[in-house]
């Protein structure tokens, strides 16, 4: 029995509409990217002497951050915006695919410190004008994530700590915004600390840089326990928490923590969890106790670990002033950046990790990041919202509204659909962004 033609069957489908554009909620991230001088600071401090993609830089690099917004995540996706109409909305011509290959291919290793810079600028701008926490306190999350890939001629992609091919990149992330303060990328096979000493350092320039005159806090999990990125924070005077390695004799300390010094706290887990403090000297040839934090938690009913032990046990050292309580809930906040690295994968390209050349895939992470912090800025200036947002809903809400362009006398017209639920918040969000100015330095 054959089914009756359904209303959608009737739907007669042409692509003829010479003046549609898809997208165009572009027009927000890419005007705000102009205030702060983005394509400028491209133009300005990258270099690329003679080699084949030296000719305009900070275009490129803009359609490269134009397509990772409009969720790009490899180079033929830049070719979604070469629509005559959808250059109209990010006020500039459209690389092809293939020119943008070249220019990713174009990058050494020295000028990716240039690209940095520019992020950081570019951060710098945008905190100064409002953005940023000022002499609030400030607490950076650090942390590596994989990103995988498949091919087996892609430079500097090996198998890691987790069996899996790919790159091994540092993130710092700020924890209550999301906000990227500076990436690393790094072969697949780099130990999780391998240069995070002189990152934590880079990080807080950049964030002392920005405007950031507050307190400052840097939380880090296990990966990160040594003594370069403990005594890097301290130079930079930045309080720390770091996760702990359960050695044999951090195991001893713990087990002589008597039963009265334990304090129960809420938890998720059936049972609950305590809390104490001991004092602990973190590594050989310190001549100062730290405090020493730690968290028993009574395993998950029915697991294995269950039948031998009573409790796991969870650490991290600080110099941070304050209850221990609150400084062990805070401490396990950290954890939110595993929320920022999901929407640096999922919302700004770096799940697909595009060019077999590692300066370039470099490259492809740095303009991921700049694209991640141009959507937040956009959130918060535009005043979308003052909590977070992540990158694939203000695309599902705000960037991906298709469009229809008109042009009469001198004026050229953007129609969006009536009845579009955020209609009042993005007109309001482009009225802001319009009206916002910064002091170029």
């Amino acid at each position: 029995m054959r089914a009756s033609a359904s209303s959608l069957d009737r739907l007669i489908v042409t692509f003829d509409d010479s003046n549609a554009v898809s997208n165009s909620g572009l027009i927000l991230p890419i005007t705000l990217a102009e205030r702060l001088g983005l394509r400028d600071l491209f133009d300005s401090h990258i270099d690329l002497e003679d080699r084949p993609g030296r000719a305009n830089v900070g275009r490129k690099a803009m359609a490269i951050v134009a397509s990772i917004l409009a969720g790009g995540d490899c180079i033929d996706d830049t070719a979604i915006l070469r629509s005559p109409n959808a250059q109209v909305i990010l006020g500039q011509i459209m690389p092809a695919p293939s020119t943008l290959g070249v220019f990713l291919r174009s990058f050494e290793t020295s000028d990716i410190a240039d690209v940095e810079r520019v992020a950081a600028l570019l951060l710098k701008r945008a905190w100064l004008a409002g953005a940023g926490p000022g002499d609030e306190p400030l607490t950076i999350d650090v942390d590596s994530t994989i990103c995988q890939v498949y091919g087996n001629k892609k430079e500097g992609a090996y198998f890691g700590y987790t069996k899996v091919r790919g790159y091994h990149p540092l993130v710092a992330a700020v924890g209550k915004t999301g906000d990227i303060l500076g990436i690393v990328t790094r072969e697949g096979n780099a130990n999780t600390a391998r240069g995070a000493g002189e990152f934590v350092t880079q990080v807080i320039n950049n964030a002392r840089a920005a405007g950031a005159t507050g307190e400052i806090t840097m939380r880090f999990d296990s990966g990160f326990y040594s003594r370069a990125v403990r005594d890097a924070a301290s130079a930079g005077d930045v309080r720390f928490s770091i996760t702990t390695r359960m050695s044999k004799r951090l195991k001893g300390i713990i087990s002589d923590i008597q039963e009265d010094a334990w304090t129960s706290i809420p938890y998720w887990l059936e049972g609950g969890a305590d809390v104490a403090e001991v004092k602990y000297r973190a590594f050989a040839r310190d001549r100062q106790d730290v405090r020493l934090i730690v968290r028993r938690v009574k395993p998950t009913p029915g697991s294995q670990l269950a039948l031998f032990r009573d409790y796991d046990y969870h650490a991290f050292i600080t110099d941070r002033q304050g209850e221990t309580l609150f400084l062990e809930a805070d401490h396990r906040a950290h954890a939110q950046i595993e929320l920022v690295i999901k929407d640096l994968k999922g919302g700004s390209g770096w799940n697909h990790v595009p060019s077999r050349y590692m300066n370039a895939n470099a490259v492809w992470l740095e303009l991921g990041a700049i694209a991640h912090n141009l959507a937040r800025f956009t959130a918060r200036i535009g005043a979308i919202t003052q909590t977070v947002i992540t990158t694939p809903k203000l695309r599902r809400c705000y960037f991906q509204i298709a469009g229809h362009i008109t042009r009469s006398a001198r004026k050229v017209i953007l129609h969006l659909e009536e009845h579009w639920h955020y209609k009042d918040k993005f007109l309001e969000a482009l009225d802001r962004i319009r009206k916002f100015e910064i002091a170029i330095t």
